[in-house]
């Protein structure tokens, strides 16, 4: 019997989800596209995916399903490669994968509720994903993604310890909690729990567990619980990924953040000053609609201040219906010498924190395939002879590249 095929972009949220979605529809001889939005860069991708599944798997039934089905599911229903197009909320529903509807896309800002949707396992992943936030309440001006997931929505602690257990129990060392907007966990449940207070609620209810991570935190709300517990707990991991997206007040004005750049590089020499080996990683847009040279600098200038090791660069893309895609606009052109501008700016950055591994001993969790993984500042390690995979094991860094680090068993 032919096995589905789940093909995942964009965030560690999709990667979640995709795993619940494998678990609802093995056996079918299926191509599932889990679709990111996030630019107009992954909505190509998207669609490039789509085609080469066509190719690959020519029999398979073709469902696309994820922000970019969301935002335009006709779009995607148009395409001849595709077979039906679901929605954000129905894709995690069984009754969704058992319907013949062609197009199957709710109103996303009805949803009210979401939940800790996991498999019992990861197929392709050493660590565990657990979704504890959906949606956003934001709308920064560039940004298409609350219209693919929604309004904000938070998973009740219970739920979220009782997966965690099971996770646990069931042989993961490291859980990786995500969201869309992951610190504005809590307002909506009774209580108003913020995230450090459930991060605080599974380390003490799950003992066992050994490492985990938070995905991409808005630094703004990161409050004194939430930086106590990552900069004190040892079972916190020490990579932090903050969504700053510029270094400049006006283009951060004009983005509808609402940080400062003095806030941001702020709340990066306290974090490492409490935990100097905390690893810094950022979300940054290059070529925003009015940035100037000046106000491109500011951004550039950022990835020194904040000591930013692991960062995302992304050129500016408009996005349909977004208020930035109204803006005056920056020719693609000069979006794109900046955006390579910036990932040099953090390549340099990089390179001289992973030299500065060689020589220590890293915990490294075992990865696919069995010889790479991650150490707790997320440094990708490479070594032989290979490890049981979900292990953690003691690496001997012994060499250092532009992008990883290699060493021995110790």
């Amino acid at each position: 019997m032919a096995e589905p095929d789940i093909i995942s972009l964009g965030c560690r949220l999709n990667i979640a989800e995709s795993e619940t979605i494998r678990a609802l529809v093995g056996g079918r001889d299926m191509v599932v596209v889990n679709s990111c939005a996030v630019t107009g860069a992954a909505v190509r991708e998207t669609r490039s995916a789509i085609r080469r599944a066509r190719r690959d798997r020519p029999g398979a039934q073709i469902v696309v399903t994820g922000c970019a089905a969301q935002i335009d599911p006709k779009g995607f229903a148009a395409m001849p490669e595709v077979d039906r197009v679901i929605g954000n909320a129905e894709k995690l529903k069984k009754e969704a994968w058992e319907s013949r509807d062609e197009i199957l896309v709710g109103d996303i800002m009805r949803v009210r509720q979401t939940a800790p949707h996991l498999a019992a396992a990861f197929a392709s992943h050493a660590r565990a994903f657990v979704e504890v936030q959906n949606g956003c309440d934001h709308r920064c001006t560039f940004c298409a993604i609350p219209f693919g997931r929604g309004n904000s929505r938070s998973v009740p602690a219970g739920g979220v310890i009782d997966r965690i257990k099971a996770l646990v129990d069931g042989g993961y060392r490291e859980v990786v909690l995500t969201g869309v907007d992951l610190t504005s966990y809590g307002p909506d449940l009774p209580g108003t729990p913020s995230l450090g207070m459930l991060v605080e609620r599974i380390l003490d209810h799950v003992p066992k567990l050994e490492r985990l991570r938070l995905s991409s935190l808005d630094s703004i709300e990161i409050d004194d619980r939430l930086f106590d517990l990552l900069t004190g707990e040892p079972r916190m991991m020490p990579h932090v990924h903050l969504s700053l997206q510029a270094g400049d007040d006006m283009i951060l004005k004009r983005m509808k953040r609402r940080h400062s750049r003095s806030e941001s590089v702020r709340v990066v020499e306290r974090l490492k000053a409490a935990r100097p080996d905390i690893a810094i990683g950022a979300d940054l847009i290059a070529g925003f609609p009015t940035e100037t040279e000046e106000m491109f600098n500011n951004s550039l200038a950022l990835i020194d201040d904040c000591d930013i090791v692991h960062p995302h660069i992304f050129p500016y893309s408009p996005r349909e219906g977004t208020p930035a895609a109204r803006m005056p606009q920056i020719e693609p052109e000069l979006r794109k010498r900046r955006a390579a501008l910036l990932r040099e700016a953090g390549s340099t950055r990089r390179t001289a924190w992973l030299q500065s591994l060689v020589g220590t001993v890293q915990p490294v969790l075992v990865e696919r395939p069995g010889d790479r993984g991650h150490a707790p500042a997320f440094a990708e390690v490479r070594w032989n002879p290979p490890g049981d995979i979900g292990a953690v094991q003691p690496i001997l860094i012994t060499g250092a590249s532009a992008t990883s680090l290699t060493g021995t068993p110790a």
